[in-house]
């Protein structure tokens, strides 16, 4: 497997670090880099990659407004000096957003974030199912889908807890969630709930306990769940 991917930066020195830090990944082609951002659109809108380095801050056409404009999206990691940008990086899906100077560790880390996205999205669906992508703190992150005890709607945001790491927040609904779950690993038990299976341990009067010892509540719309996971086990 093999990313093509290009750089945009008005930066000179900038461009130098990437292509510097991209030399060490056999897995990453760089194909070009551009200087200039109205350059560099008109090459990805003839020639797609697989993924795109871009500077947000530059003079002729911002590096936001750059992705905002390209039909078909490859996979982005932003990169930039100023924080402020994070957000608006983040409602466009990125892959990361990288601050200069970029270190090389914090570098690797952003593309191994797009291989592994990379390869995800190539696999079948079945082979897939261990894992999930989803956008926290403006970047993207995996989560192994084993990990995860139960998931909690928060209004606009869901929380997902995990067993042995600290609980993600990020913007989705629990029914957008849900649709990216194995339907046969993860069952919705309330409005405000999602439980993995494997993690019940016991259902008694309509509270579902989890290896955790956490209780959660069935709801009456969701009360088929306790008969289907008493007839599977």
């Amino acid at each position: 497997m093999t990313l093509k991917c290009i750089a945009i930066d008005d930066e000179p020195p900038a461009l130098a670090v990437i292509r510097e830090y991209l030399s060490k990944f056999p897995a990453l082609q760089l194909v070009q880099t551009f200087d200039d951002a109205i350059s560099g659109a008109e090459h990805l809108r003839q020639h797609p990659v697989d993924l795109l380095f871009i500077d947000i801050n530059m003079p002729d056409i911002t590096g936001l407004d750059l992705v905002r404009s390209l039909s078909e999206k490859p996979m982005i990691i932003f990169t930039t000096a100023y924080k402020k940008f994070a957000h608006e990086g983040f409602e466009l899906d990125a892959i990361d957003y990288l601050l200069k100077p970029i270190s090389f560790d914090r570098f690797s880390r952003a593309v191994q974030k797009a291989i592994d996205y990379h390869t995800y999205k190539s696999k079948p669906r079945y082979e897939a199912e261990e894992s999930l992508f989803i956008y926290s703190e403006y970047r993207m992150m995996k989560i192994n889908l084993p990990d995860i005890e139960y998931i909690e709607s928060l209004e606009d945001y869901i929380k997902i807890h995990r067993t042995n790491d600290k609980p993600v927040l990020t913007l989705m609904t629990l029914k957008g969630v849900l649709e990216k779950l194995p339907s046969h690993k993860f069952k919705r038990i309330h409005r405000s709930y999602i439980v993995s299976v494997d993690k019940v341990r016991s259902i008694l009067n309509r509270k579902v306990t989890l290896s955790s010892s956490i209780e959660l509540p069935v709801s009456d719309s969701y009360v088929s769940f306790i008969t289907e996971w008493k007839q599977s086990n």
